[in-house]
């Protein structure tokens, strides 16, 4: 029988548990070859201190060395069979003055990306590929890039593996946009009763468009990781300099293993004629 490969192409260091954690550790048990590329550093992540990239003692190179050590850490955990990291530079969100540094990932050329990427593809042969969707799902420029350079690897392979975007379905878009504006509320209330007054950030009408949520009659793979949620929840925990403070965290790991049992993605290459939901990523290989 021709070996399952699986291949996801992640942004930065905690994207690959976030979105594809319990996927990668249900294939890994289930024998399946799974193979990580993640596109940067990751420099423009907080620093062990909670400082942001625009503090004067952010230091990008410190952060993206603890943030490799997490990243391999939580490899470890998700049974992850090869990790590739392709160096580039975070690009730091839309509009920050890392988008321009000629290292960062959002200014590498598409093809120039994509040549290396279709190269480890082309050595592992995965049938199924994972990335995020045209708008980086909430507009993040290497998630976007990440995107892009798949789809461009894409074309220069000599066959068709299947290509899902991972996806979260509107129904659970609400719910969690319902926690996060109640931890807004939260943090808000806390900080004024500390005598703190926080200035509400102006909203970027472009990301305002940005539309999160797919609908939940066009998901195409739901994946039931009931059984390993467990280890995506210290997957994410390996990633502590940066999601510490996240609400996956917040939930805890006991109310993480019974609400967080689900992973969705959406199917953009059929080269299986699959039709409607499946609840195996594999689904026509197997």
């Amino acid at each position: 029988m021709e070996q399952l490969t699986f291949l996801a192409v992640h942004a930065h260091p905690d994207d690959e548990a976030s979105s594809t954690g319990g996927l990668y550790r249900l294939l890994a048990d289930q024998g399946v070859r799974t193979v990580l590329v993640c596109c940067t550093n990751g420099e423009c992540g907080d620093a062990l201190d909670g400082a942001k990239p625009d503090a004067g003692h952010h230091d990008g190179d410190e952060v993206a060395a603890v943030r490799a050590v997490e990243l391999d850490h939580a490899v470890k955990i998700l049974g992850v069979s090869r990790l590739v990291r392709l160096g580039y530079r975070d690009s730091g969100m839309k509009g920050w003055p890392q988008n321009d540094d000629p290292e960062s990932f959002w200014a590498t050329p598409v093809e120039v990306a994509a040549a290396r990427l279709a190269e480890i593809m082309m050595e592992e042969r995965p049938q199924v590929v994972v990335t995020y969707n045209e708008d980086g799902f909430y507009g993040h420029p290497d998630h976007i890039q990440a995107n892009r350079i798949t789809r461009a690897a894409l074309e220069l392979l000599d066959y068709e593996p299947t290509l899902y975007y991972n996806a979260v379905p509107d129904s659970v878009m609400v719910l969690w946009r319902q926690r996060w504006e109640q931890e807004d509320r939260e943090r808000a209330e806390a900080d004024a009763a500390k005598g703190i007054v926080r200035t509400l950030e102006e909203r970027d009408p472009e990301e305002d468009d940005i539309k999160m949520g797919t609908p939940d009659d066009e998901i195409s793979v739901a994946v039931d990781i009931g059984s390993v949620n467990g280890a995506k929840f210290d997957a994410l925990e390996a990633h502590q300099s940066q999601i510490a403070d996240s609400f996956w965290m917040k939930m805890g790991r006991e109310q993480f293993i019974e609400v967080m049992r689900t992973e969705w993605f959406l199917r953009v290459t059929n080269p299986q004629g699959l039709t409607g939901q499946v609840d195996d990523i594999f689904a026509g290989y197997r």
